[in-house]
């Protein structure tokens, strides 16, 4: 089965290994914080995604020496501390004793101004989601927690990229439907190969919008001409079965004959068939004054 968008996001992501050492701690940071628990009673992540947690894993172990254990339930992985030892040794590392009352992000674990995008990084891979953007552009955290998501919110609109939020069964979700806002928050978490592909996906479906604007004002135009001439015609028919169309001021008579023998020119083709100097707007109104001729009749 071939994966999904966000699946190989998050494959891309879980690839990228930060250079300095701030950046490693800030999305060890991002992945712990944003888990299913971490406290002192547990520090766990759940995921569908063996990548994932093997990342997880990963950069617990490199920040604190602390190896997660991953148990694999029916549907999830589970990769976590056992151990209250261990735990509280991780939480030291973040400045936390796991005692605190709420799940808050503690900015002096973002060291650097290059650590916000590797926090997110790590945020993104523990609770976040992208839809396939040729369907439609939507990118989300489901966050566990109210203050912990109003403070995430408040760290991406001080990025200038002004998420909404909204409630979803309980938890709150941070989100964005803007495709630029989302290349933006890909290029920072330095997900480059997905921010082109998304910029490659939105220029094919403007070109497609724009092909298909033109499409229609084309076959609007040649409906309303069609429609049009139809009228024409019938009322050439009508003046001639009235006995009238003889009698009409030469200039009228000629366009009509010529209309009849050309019922699908277009009013240019008839300025030119009519071997006047005459122009688009001249043939136009003649007709209109044939119609309006028969239907006074």
């Amino acid at each position: 089965m071939a994966e999904s968008f966000s699946a190989e996001l998050k494959k891309e992501l879980c690839n990228i290994k930060a250079e300095k050492s701030c950046c490693v701690k800030a999305q060890a940071y991002g992945m712990l914080l944003f888990g299913r628990h971490f406290s002192s009673r547990a520090i766990s992540l759940h995921t569908e995604n063996t990548m994932v947690a093997a990342r997880y894993r990963e950069l617990t172990q490199e920040v604190s020496g602390v190896l997660p254990r991953i148990t694999s339930g029916s549907q999830v992985l589970e990769c976590g501390v056992p151990e209250e030892s261990y735990r509280r040794r991780v939480l030291s590392v973040f400045g936390l004793t796991g005692l605190e009352l709420t799940r808050r992000i503690n900015r002096a674990n973002l060291e650097n101004e290059c650590c916000a995008g590797a926090f997110l990084r790590g945020s993104f891979l523990s609770c976040g989601s992208m839809m396939n953007p040729q369907k439609d552009y939507h990118l989300e955290f489901l966050v566990p927690r109210q203050r912990l998501s109003e403070d995430l919110a408040a760290l991406l609109g001080e990025l200038e990229l002004s998420p909404k939020t909204a409630m979803r069964g309980g938890a709150r979700v941070v989100y964005f439907k803007e495709s630029e806002r989302i290349e933006d928050l890909l290029t920072l978490m330095s997900a480059v190969k997905k921010s082109l592909e998304l910029m490659d996906i939105k220029i094919y479906k403007d070109m497609r919008n724009r092909v298909n604007r033109l499409t229609n004002c084309e076959t609007y135009n040649i409906t309303k001409t069609v429609k049009a001439a139809v009228t024409q015609l019938e009322a050439i028919d009508r003046l001639e079965k009235d006995g009238r169309l003889r009698g009409l001021p030469e200039e009228l008579y000629r366009i009509a004959l010529i209309r009849r023998e050309n019922p699908e020119a277009s009013i240019s083709e008839l300025a030119a068939l009519s071997g006047e100097t005459i122009s688009r707007s001249g043939i136009n109104h003649r007709l209109k004054k044939l119609v309006r001729i028969a239907e006074e009749g």
